[in-house]
């Protein structure tokens, strides 16, 4: 039996207006659905402006419970009349922590888990050290109807670490929300080129398919301003760029992929036949010399 599925990546602009900005992923999502696509990714934190340009505790009323979230309780609904898959990104509040988190909505639209952020940036217009705490869940895989998934949100997709991980897992697709643009403090910076091709390093060193949802438009708090680049793109197994989104329109991309030729490819080509797990124990270390 054929293991054939349709993935998508979406992006758009987002404003104060969180019914609106889920409206809007709304209509992205059954587009991508009538594309055919089984698999949908938005992007990161949809449901707000990236409120991490500045430090403010008036954001934290963003956060919410995994089961009080409204888009989470939307999604729900809409994957299980849609018979899709639906990684959604939310801000978590659990108690008196915080997290970047995502909840896998599976295509009978029941919850399948959680995965919080592991990777937090801390930086210019990146303030995310003030309103996340790191995550706990570990890297995740998700079994769904259509495929086994692994997801990164933002900042982790800089880590070919967490890539492999998810890989040695049994993930057959890697998928990253995100929220990226332009560099407040040095508008001559552009990442672009840059964030895109680490994730395609992922596809080519796994031999695995990456999606990668970005948002679009400019968002100012005071006297910071990011546009974001958007650029979503899907990426085939050699790290090829098959679909891009542009910088500025809000789209649906659509790929399909072969599940169980890929498998077939991973295994053939030998690269994880010859990990040599016994010589990477420095990975475990801050400094190359420590070992946790």
């Amino acid at each position: 039996m054929v293991r054939k599925v349709k993935v998508a990546a979406t992006q758009m602009s987002c404003s104060t207006n969180i019914d609106e900005n889920i409206r809007k992923a709304d209509n992205l999502v059954r587009e991508a659905a009538e594309q055919g696509a089984q698999i949908i990714l938005l992007q990161e934190l949809f449901e707000t402006p990236y409120f991490c340009q500045k430090e403010k505790a008036d954001y934290y009323i963003y956060a919410t419970e995994l089961e009080n979230n409204k888009a989470i309780n939307h999604f729900k609904a809409l994957a299980k009349e849609l018979k899709v898959v639906l990684p959604i990104s939310f801000y978590e509040k659990m108690n008196y922590a915080r997290y970047n988190s995502l909840a896998v909505i599976d295509a009978d639209g029941e919850i399948l888990g959680r995965y919080r952020k592991s990777h937090i940036p801390d930086g210019p217009g990146y303030e995310e050290k003030f309103y996340f705490n790191p995550g706990d869940t570990g890297f995740k895989v998700w079994n769904t109807r259509y495929g086994k998934i692994g997801v990164g949100i933002c900042w982790d997709q800089w880590y070919p670490e967490a890539a492999r991980v998810m890989a040695l897992m049994g993930a057959e697709i890697l998928l990253y929300p995100t929220a990226i643009g332009s560099e407040p403090q040095d508008s001559s910076i552009d990442s672009k080129d840059h964030w895109q091709t680490c994730m395609l390093g992922h596809a080519a060193s796994n031999l695995m398919p990456v999606i990668a949802s970005n948002r679009i438009g400019v968002e100012e708090d005071e006297d910071s301003k990011i546009t974001f680049y958007g650029s979503s793109f899907i990426a085939g197994p050699q790290g090829n760029k098959l679909k891009e989104s542009g910088r500025i329109e809000e789209s649906v991309l659509v790929e399909e992929f072969d599940l169980d030729e890929l498998e077939t490819q991973r295994i053939e080509w030998g690269i994880f036949r010859d990990r040599r797990p016994d010589l990477y124990k420095m990975i475990t270390s801050y400094d190359g010399k420590n070992m946790i």
